[in-house]
């Protein structure tokens, strides 16, 4: 039994709904039968429920506490790959308060009441008992993961989980309308990024968007090509924001897709493209 499989069975079962994560802290993308389908829950449910499939697909969906499931033959090859364990915090009954870097906690210190608290490799996750909407970009550096979202684990953390603060829910309804500066850093190697310049980015996303916009069928397939082809291209050198790839999950939600079906098209097309 490897060490992230005996991790999971530990959560699991102490009520922590759990699911490997392959490099790159993302889900193991979907099997074929799974591809493009609403397994999981049908795209018009608030909350759909966990996926059927006997593989660990649909990243948040597939985290289960049933340890017959975690140990099945479908779901040893993952177990074998994984670089690392998630959770869904929205299962398990509480909400992750992500600060990605020091201003952040200083920020969660100074506003926000005492929690346990979970170092990171950038930052601190800060635990809350009590669920809501999970969004990212609430304010720079914080993002909220609970319902419909996914955790890696990284131990138990100190202190003890305070209640869910007012604060933290009002953060889903505060988002900074100014978008988020584009980092564009150079290319491993030492290269010039050809996308230093913005308007090149801002180009490449308006038009995705469009394409998204305009799609008349075949919906969900426009969708993962648009984002393969977006990844193609600037997914390699650091230049996506998070507000990036918001612009091209609005315009996908616009045009009836669930916000699972957009992480799934968007992890499913950096698998294809080996990000």
């Amino acid at each position: 039994m490897n060490n992230h499989l005996r991790t999971a069975l530990q959560l699991a079962a102490e009520g922590l709904p759990v699911l490997p994560l392959r490099k790159g802290k993302v889900p193991f993308a979907n099997c074929r039968a799974c591809l493009y389908t609403s397994c999981g829950g049908r795209p018009h449910m608030k909350t759909p429920g966990p996926c059927t499939c006997p593989a660990p697909c649909h990243g948040w969906a597939a985290a289960t506490t049933d340890s017959a499931v975690i140990n099945s033959p479908a779901w040893a090859r993952a177990w074998r790959a994984a670089a690392a364990v998630a959770y869904h915090p929205g299962g398990a009954g509480f909400t992750v308060v992500d600060c990605d870097n020091a201003d952040a906690i200083a920020w969660a210190r100074e506003t926000l009441p005492a929690t346990r608290t979970v170092p990171t490799t950038r930052g601190e996750h800060w635990l809350y008992l009590g669920m809501m909407p999970s969004a990212n970009g609430v304010r720079p550096g914080v993002d909220i993961k609970s319902t419909m979202a996914y955790a890696r684990w990284l131990g138990s953390g100190t202190g003890t989980m305070a209640a869910l603060p007012d604060v933290v829910r009002a953060l889903t309804a505060a988002k900074p309308a100014a978008p988020v500066p584009v980092r564009v850093p150079a290319p491993a190697g030492g290269g010039v990024c050809r996308h230093r310049t913005p308007a090149y980015l801002e180009r490449g996303i308006t038009m995705a968007e469009q394409r998204i916009t305009e799609a008349r069928s075949a919906v969900h397939a426009t969708v993962y090509r648009t984002f393969l082809a977006v990844l193609s291209t600037h997914g390699r050198c650091g230049c996506l924001a998070d507000t990036h790839v918001a612009r091209l999950f609005t315009a996908a939600q616009t045009k009836g897709e669930s916000p699972r079906h957009c992480t799934d098209a968007w992890n499913n097309a950096r698998t294809t493209l080996g990000l």
